[in-house]
């Protein structure tokens, strides 16, 4: 709970000013490397923001997930972080028959 609340804090200044590097910062290989070697995350989801930044979700077998932003200049930013996370099975949606 610590983690998140830290997190939490420091991402209400780090998101507005991710060029600044504001707030828990760093390389994205260095960001993902320290949520890899601490809580034994790996990027489990991503998507581009529609002003061009990339946001993925970090997640672990134990559940742990973080969230960061990466700026197109590169600095990624930690957003929020919490427990567990859960995979979840995409379900198609069959069309009705015409």
């Amino acid at each position: 709970m610590l983690r998140l609340v830290l997190l939490l804090s420091g991402s209400l200044i780090a998101f507005p000013a991710m060029a600044q590097q504001a707030g828990p910062c760093d390389t994205r290989a260095e960001f993902l490397d320290h949520l890899s070697k601490t809580y034994e995350e790996a990027p489990v989801a991503m998507g581009v923001t529609s002003n061009g930044h990339v946001l993925e979700v970090v997640a672990s077998e134990s559940g742990t997930w973080t969230i960061i932003v990466t700026a197109p200049n590169g600095i990624t930013c930690g957003i929020v972080a919490g427990e567990n996370w859960e995979t979840m099975k995409i379900a198609l949606i069959d069309e009705p028959e015409a």
